[in-house]
């Protein structure tokens, strides 16, 4: 039992962070481009036009995403409640892949925001 509960406290992780840091980015960009923290791109990094652009764009995404993510972390553990901790191992990094792998993505749809918002200088258009 103690096994499912630190595999689902790790499966909502990273939607819990993805809301957090997605509410952070909305409510408090990183103030000044920089290399340490924030959606760091080259796009992003152009201005503090596009810095900004793309924190409220990749927040707002992120916010969605993790909530979107949280209930179904949950709903995939369910049916594991009581199994062995080799099938709850695996089903869980199957679920952690998927959310690393739609959180990676999630650097797609804000990437096209900025080219369609701005161009390569980082000007608006």
């Amino acid at each position: 039992m103690w096994f499912w509960v630190f595999m689902l406290f790790s499966n909502l992780l990273i939607p819990a962070v993805m809301i957090v840091v997605g509410w952070f980015f909305i409510k408090n960009p990183p103030k000044n481009i920089n290399g340490f923290y924030g959606y760091r791109t080259p796009m992003s990094s152009k201005n503090m036009d596009t810095w900004k652009f793309a924190h409220e764009y990749c927040g707002k995404l992120w916010w969605k995403i993790g909530w979107i993510m949280l209930p179904f972390s949950v709903i995939a553990m369910l049916p594991l409640l009581g199994k062995d901790s080799g099938v709850i191992g695996i089903v869980c990094c199957v679920v952690i892949t998927i959310q690393c792998v739609v959180m990676v993505a999630s650097i797609l749809p804000v990437e096209k925001a900025l080219k369609k918002n701005f161009d390569s200088e980082g000007k608006r258009l």
